[in-house]
């Protein structure tokens, strides 16, 4: 693998992501901010965060994937979130359990999670922007 996934001793331990990812890869794939929308565009849970993020996780796979990449490969991920709260966080689990599942996958990638005011359209709640690293 391009990417191996680190936590310093000296660091705190996440069990959501890892602190830091060395690349060793050559070749970059960086994806745009992912939202709740289907193939056709569509949105998808409208006022469901879960639901929301997982679609945005699921959209994030297929961008990987047409990149010959998985999340396994992910060196850094982004995740913008709007009006967040810790109350919103058992929702973000499940929305990226089920995405997991779905994808057969998981991402333990360096990650910072972004409150936002708002995102380019009112309905989507979430974002998620990665960047990958392959061989």
């Amino acid at each position: 693998m391009a990417v191996t996934l680190v936590n310093p001793a000296a660091l705190p331990t996440s069990e959501m992501y890892s602190q830091v990812a060395v690349a060793t890869g050559s070749r970059l794939v960086f994806v745009a901010g992912q939202v709740a929308v289907d193939a056709t565009g569509e949105k998808v849970g409208v006022g469901d965060f879960a639901a929301q993020v997982e679609q945005a996780f699921l959209n994030v796979g297929t961008a990987l994937a047409e990149a010959g990449a998985t999340f396994a490969d992910v060196a850094k991920m982004t995740v913008y979130v709007v009006d967040w709260s810790q109350d919103l966080l058992p929702a973000f689990i499940d929305g990226v359990g089920r995405a997991s599942a779905k994808l057969g996958a998981g991402s333990a990638a360096p990650a910072s999670m972004i409150g936002v005011s708002v995102l380019f359209d009112p309905d989507f709640l979430v974002e998620i922007e990665v960047t990958a690293v392959l061989d």
